[in-house]
């Protein structure tokens, strides 16, 4: 449980910015008429798992390990399917789900007032590369040029 101590603060801070209920509601459109689990909240178990060190979407049952902190997460085919469908409508999707991002992101930056990250009227990204190892026993595979 230590390993996932972070995923609490990252889980308040997606229910007090409303980015739970704007991401369910961008994504209303893909909720079949008798689911059990919202779009919206499969997508941010995944998000989550990532967050968490995942890597695939069968990640997310590290999730469903603490239905206290993380509540009821969708089985792995039912996650699978979601994206598929999610990916099938392409661009309208991506919309959806960037408008979300768009009006959470205004709505904590509102409220931070001048901490926020956009006060002066720039935006600092501050990038760090991590080297991820993969292993692959290709045919005549050349080393890269970090030498992996």
């Amino acid at each position: 449980m230590v390993s996932q101590a972070g995923a609490v603060l990252l889980m308040e801070t997606v229910r007090k910015t409303g980015l739970d209920q704007a991401i369910s509601a961008a994504l209303a459109p893909w909720r079949k008429p008798r689911a059990v689990h919202d779009p919206g909240k499969i997508l941010l178990d995944v998000a989550m798992a990532v967050a968490l060190g995942g890597d695939c979407l069968a990640d997310v049952a590290m999730l469903r390990c603490e239905p206290a902190v993380f509540g009821p997460v969708a089985s792995d085919p039912t996650v699978s399917r979601l994206i598929d469908t999610l990916a099938a409508s392409g661009e309208k999707a991506l919309r959806a789900v960037r408008s979300a991002r768009s009006e959470v992101r205004h709505r904590a930056w509102s409220l931070a007032g001048e901490n926020a990250p956009d006060a002066d009227g720039q935006v600092t990204v501050d990038l760090d590369g991590v080297l991820v190892i993969a292993h692959s026993d290709k045919q005549d595979a050349a080393a890269t040029w970090k030498k992996t």
